[in-house]
């Protein structure tokens, strides 16, 4: 967990006023018993997670991909190749959804805004390339010209998770 105690409390503000939000059905579905606090999220969403990513094309069609997730200081983290079609999406148009499913036990979707953190670096990059390049090794490929990571920022966020024992 590397999520400080303000990051945590906005973590769960978010996922208190997502929920509050949502429609009857959704409620009917993710209630108190169904749902994780901010902090026991974080202790759940350590390593890589594979994202189900959403982006648009310039015709308003949508496209899916999967993309590795880290999810820190309450914020979910990507990459991609320079090149992909998912990289000129967000350039053009940073609106994403991304859902990370573990079976019927869990399941986080999130509506945001994507951020590149490595062009031109943000505050944030130095810590986040330290914790990459940890987790995936410092030579697994070129980090300056081969990637784009991003931040998503959240606006919308919310957790199912029915039983939370089996996932802590």
């Amino acid at each position: 967990m590397r999520e400080t105690a303000g990051e945590l409390a906005e973590l769960q503000k978010l996922l208190d006023a997502s929920l509050a939000g949502s429609t009857a059905h959704l409620r009917s579905i993710v209630t108190e018993h169904t749902t994780v606090k901010a902090a026991d999220l974080t202790r759940i969403l350590t390593g890589m997670c594979t994202l189900a990513l959403s982006t648009v094309t310039a015709k308003g069609e949508p496209r899916i991909s999967a993309v590795d997730g880290h999810f820190l200081h309450g914020k979910w983290y990507f990459g991609t190749a320079r090149n992909a079609a998912k990289a000129r999406h967000l350039a053009a148009r940073p609106a994403a959804s991304v859902a990370h499913l573990r079976g019927e036990d869990l399941g986080v979707f999130t509506h945001g805004t994507a951020e590149i953190v490595t062009d031109p670096p943000a505050g944030d990059w130095p810590e986040l390339l330290e914790y990459l390049k940890g987790f995936y090794g410092g030579d697994a490929f070129d980090w300056e010209n081969e990637v784009v990571y991003y931040r998503l920022r959240p606006h919308w966020m919310t957790v199912y998770a029915p039983d939370l024992a089996k996932l802590i």
